[in-house]
């Protein structure tokens, strides 16, 4: 498994790769343990025009989103940082949408990150990117229009995004 996941942190060769076992339970418990695991927690923010928010951080469109506090439930944490990330305060949170799961290095270590994202909606219209985590952009986009030519976006987010227009 070892072998895959550096194959897949070097190479700009391959988007994914399927791995078939017997045992998916197994297979999920030798593959979590290459992996530090943190939980984080964000959501799809509509306004009063059905429009979402997206956030521009280090050269890529995103969602707010961060991670779960101790003590805090995944619903907390989305409201808080969807919060601090844009300067929302007036948040009503919706239903859950989903999870995701990403990898990445930090440190020299790799982390596995599972996020809860949820349906949110404000019937605030100025934003306020937090530039301290890197947010250079905060903007209300419409959907249909920017899934219809989505740029520079992580698949996982464009995933939560699909489903959100989905659903």
């Amino acid at each position: 498994m070892l072998n895959v996941v550096n194959q897949l942190e070097h190479s700009q060769r391959f988007e994914k790769v399927v791995v078939f076992h017997n045992d998916m339970e197994e297979l999920w418990e030798t593959f979590k343990k290459i992996f530090k695991i943190i939980e984080a927690a964000g959501g799809v923010v509509s306004n009063m025009e059905d429009k979402i928010l997206l956030i521009f951080r280090r050269n890529f469109w995103d969602l707010p989103k961060g991670k779960i506090d101790r003590g805090e439930t995944p619903e907390q944490a989305s409201v808080r940082e969807v919060n601090e990330e844009t300067g929302l305060n007036h948040l009503v949170l919706g239903s859950h949408l989903m999870d995701t799961w990403h990898t990445y290095q930090q440190n020299g270590k790799r982390i596995l990150k599972k996020t809860y994202w949820y349906k949110m909606q404000t019937n605030e219209m100025d934003l306020t990117p937090q530039s301290e985590e890197d947010i250079e952009i905060a903007e209300w986009k419409d959907i249909g229009s920017f899934l219809a030519n989505p740029v520079k976006i992580y698949g996982s987010i464009l995933d939560v995004l699909e489903n959100y227009k989905n659903n």
